[in-house]
């Protein structure tokens, strides 16, 4: 896979920043930022997913957002020092360049397509949040847990995900034995085969029947506002 972001600059837009990326590969459960931390890394995904966490004072944690391949964490940090306004860890292995919020900034300022494709990502990241208030108000257990597990899916190059009945139930707002519950629903149904911390993705079109509008609603605002890569 390649960053959705990074591959749609033309190559002049592209050279003011390729000078600045450092790949890197990052293990899964890896803190990249806590709320009210300053933002002076910015992470382009090229494989895996990146969770963003609102938390609570009691401690509760859960998802608001992923990022993938298709976006990156961090980005608005282009436009002027920013602090993180939630958790963001990385959710599966990670492949991702990263650049440094200053020179990403001096990028920003001298490109009109850098500025324009930060202010679409930046639509389309708060399109996917409002989205997930209501998903976690609406819709059941089941539904969004296949809509999480086809979202993980869209930006990974494997069919097996490797994550914890705790982190799970941190993304979906729930108890682990709910997530249990629903995880042997879901395999009983030859959707998935549920291990201990791995989730093999099955039956696809099963789940995609299962998930909630949510998951094509988000797909789609993606679609509309990010523009298709432009080199390969």
């Amino acid at each position: 896979m390649q960053n959705r972001l990074l591959g749609a600059l033309p190559h002049e837009d592209f050279a003011l920043i390729e000078p600045h990326l450092a790949p890197l590969e990052i293990e899964r459960g890896r803190l990249l930022y806590e709320p009210g931390d300053p933002i002076e890394q910015v992470y382009f995904p090229t494989d895996g997913v990146i969770s963003l966490l609102t938390l609570m004072r009691d401690g509760a944690a859960i998802e608001s957002a992923t990022i993938g391949p298709e976006g990156a964490l961090g980005l608005m940090a282009a436009v002027s020092p920013r602090r993180s306004l939630s958790r963001a860890i990385v959710q599966t292995p990670l492949r991702a360049v990263r650049v440094g919020a200053a020179a990403l900034h001096e990028a920003w300022e001298r490109s009109p397509r850098i500025r324009a494709l930060v202010d679409r990502h930046t639509e389309a990241l708060y399109g996917y949040a409002i989205q997930s208030v209501a998903c976690n108000a609406l819709h059941s257990v089941e539904a969004r847990f296949a809509r999480w597990l086809l979202t993980c899916h869209d930006r990974i190059s494997t069919n097996t995900i490797a994550l914890t009945q705790e982190f799970l139930a941190d993304m979906l707002g729930v108890q682990r034995t709910t997530v249990t519950a629903a995880a042997r629903t879901m395999q009983d149904r030859g959707m998935i085969r549920y291990r201990r911390g791995v989730v093999d993705i099955i039956d696809r079109p099963a789940l995609e029947a299962v998930a909630c509008e949510c998951y094509g609603a988000v797909r789609s605002t993606y679609e509309r506002l990010l523009p298709p890569s432009l080199r390969t």
